[in-house]
């Protein structure tokens, strides 16, 4: 049995779900969110709520039980109160800056870096060292900040690059004397 499958998901005031042949859209206050439904597994809305069942017991059905529950309860969320990721940009001259659609980072490089901000994404910089990504789909936020943070990740020595928000960085000490 799922622990998180078993519980419904609680559809609040504002928001409607409707399932449409094999998509289920959610509308919310922020805007409108779809996945693809599973085979494997049943879904049905009663009284506001969403419930997500397997439609057998096997290993493959029951796999899918909890993984699409959650998934559900990301689209509710997603489109009440959205999702944010907060990067940190770390190291001597290493800045970002949002000109129009697109996010400027110099972060060292012999060149600046142009990263195109997606549909459905809003990226702030209330300063030159941090970063703040939102949006209502959890994934594409998450997508976004790992782009984003590829372009430096921050190494062990003296922790110079881009963290996300909180994220512990390892630290090494220097070559001995």
């Amino acid at each position: 049995m799922s622990r998180i499958g078993k519980k419904p998901v609680t559809v609040p005031a504002g928001v409607t779900a409707a399932i449409e042949g094999k998509t289920l859209s959610v509308k919310g206050p922020k805007g409108t969110l779809s996945i693809s439904l599973a085979d494997e597994v049943t879904y049905a809305i009663e009284d506001g709520s969403i419930s997500v069942q397997p439609i057998n017991e096997t290993k493959r059905a029951r796999s899918f039980w909890g993984m699409q529950r959650t998934l559900v309860q990301n689209l509710i969320t997603g489109v009440t109160e959205g999702y944010s990721k907060t990067l940190q940009i770390t190291g001597v001259g290493y800045r970002a800056n949002v000109q129009g659609k697109n996010l400027k980072l110099q972060l060292g490089y012999s060149h600046d870096v142009d990263f195109a901000i997606p549909e459905g994404i809003t990226i702030a910089t209330p300063d030159q060292t941090t970063v703040h990504i939102s949006g209502i789909d959890k994934q594409k936020v998450g997508q976004v900040a790992a782009e984003i943070r590829r372009w430096r990740k921050p190494e062990p020595y003296k922790g110079k690059g881009i963290k996300y928000a909180g994220e512990y960085i390892f630290r090494k000490e220097g070559k001995k004397k």
